[in-house]
């Protein structure tokens, strides 16, 4: 079927956000894999959202082809409506775990420079939210008919549950992860205000840690069309639906993966980092979660290292300062754990 106004929004809205979001995806791979030698578990998880929204997409472009975003009128036979309706439920079905899977990755990275334990307790109760409403809501729309096809056949035997029953799920859902997302902006705040730095940098730290903040507008924004899933023109009623679920997506891959490219901008803007990133012992995944990481001596607190020495213990003192130095592993630059652990120890 030739694409409608609303078939070709959903096409150029779903397109524009993916790939700005495969673009900074691609700059963190560079990042944390080539630049820090660091590649984490956060970063795994980011990816793995990454090819979940391409596939979205994809989806997004087939249901667009077949009648997604048409009026019931326009359909000229069941097996087109039956196809667009298929690729709606896919398309929702794979957003709810493409949003889930960024939200923990974003909570993995802030879990690293937690450095207080209200703070990753509060981390983890994200986690686990996140992933327990997007299983719960991900059964509802898998199994809201019996058997699963009744959904986009309409047709034949079986049955679905009530459509008020699933609109009071999707309210459940949309509002725990807009506040999920809430605080996964407003936490870094937090972090940041400990760091012993000028306002300046403080601001622009929290500024880009906080653009998770930004993906929750969009679940926001989402929540009053959600009533429309019981709209006798269902693919176009829905349409709205559609778009505000791909912009979610999207922000919130490009946000958590914004946060990670400072290292990037530095070396781009001439002002490289004072080491380069070494890969060392356990600068690969979860290495950061030991309570030894946290809790170990910091070879960037001076007055942990400025104390007299006789001259014989000096080059000792060097040695280990520049052990500690190599084993740091930070999703911004290979500083800024330690600034923030710095910070903390101050207040």
């Amino acid at each position: 079927m030739p694409l409608e106004a609303r078939s070709e929004v959903l096409v150029a809205v779903s397109v524009v956000v993916m790939a700005i979001s495969l673009l900074t995806v691609s700059f963190r791979c560079f990042v944390r894999w080539r630049m820090l030698k660091a590649f984490g578990w956060d970063d795994t998880l980011m990816v793995l959202a990454m090819v979940l929204d391409i596939v979205l997409t994809a989806c997004a472009i087939a249901g667009a082809k077949d009648g997604v975003g048409r009026h019931l009128s326009n359909f000229h036979s069941f097996d087109e409506f039956h196809h667009a309706m298929l690729w709606w439920w896919l398309g929702q079905c794979i957003y709810i775990w493409a949003s889930g899977v960024a939200k923990v990755s974003i909570a993995l990275a802030l879990l690293r420079l937690s450095v207080h334990t209200y703070q990753r307790i509060i981390l983890w109760i994200i986690m686990g939210a996140s992933i327990c409403v997007s299983l719960m809501f991900w059964f509802f729309m898998l199994f809201q008919c019996h058997p699963v096809s009744k959904f986009w056949e309409r047709t034949g035997p079986g049955n679905c549950m009530s459509t008020d029953t699933l609109i009071r799920v999707a309210y459940v859902y949309s509002g725990i992860c807009a506040v999920c997302d809430f605080a996964l902006g407003l936490l870094p705040i937090d972090l940041v205000r400990q760091l012993q730095t000028n306002l300046k940098t403080k601001i622009a730290l929290g500024g880009t840690l906080s653009l998770g903040c930004v993906a929750s507008t969009a679940v926001i924004l989402r929540i009053p069309c959600l009533h429309f899933y019981k709209d006798i023109d269902f693919l176009y009623s829905t349409f709205s639906i559609d778009i505000w679920s791909f912009i979610e997506v999207g922000l919130g891959i490009t946000a958590g993966s914004l946060v990670t490219l400072r290292p990037l901008f530095r070396a781009v803007l001439g002002d490289p980092p004072d080491r380069k990133g070494k890969k060392s012992r356990g600068s690969m995944p979860l290495t950061s979660f030991t309570e030894y990481t946290r809790t170990r001596p910091d070879p960037e607190d001076a007055a942990v290292w400025q104390s007299p020495q006789p001259d014989a213990t000096r080059n000792i003192t060097t040695t280990v300062v520049s052990a500690f130095r190599a084993s740091l592993n930070s999703p911004l630059t290979p500083t800024f754990a330690a600034e923030l652990k710095k910070g903390s120890m101050g207040t």
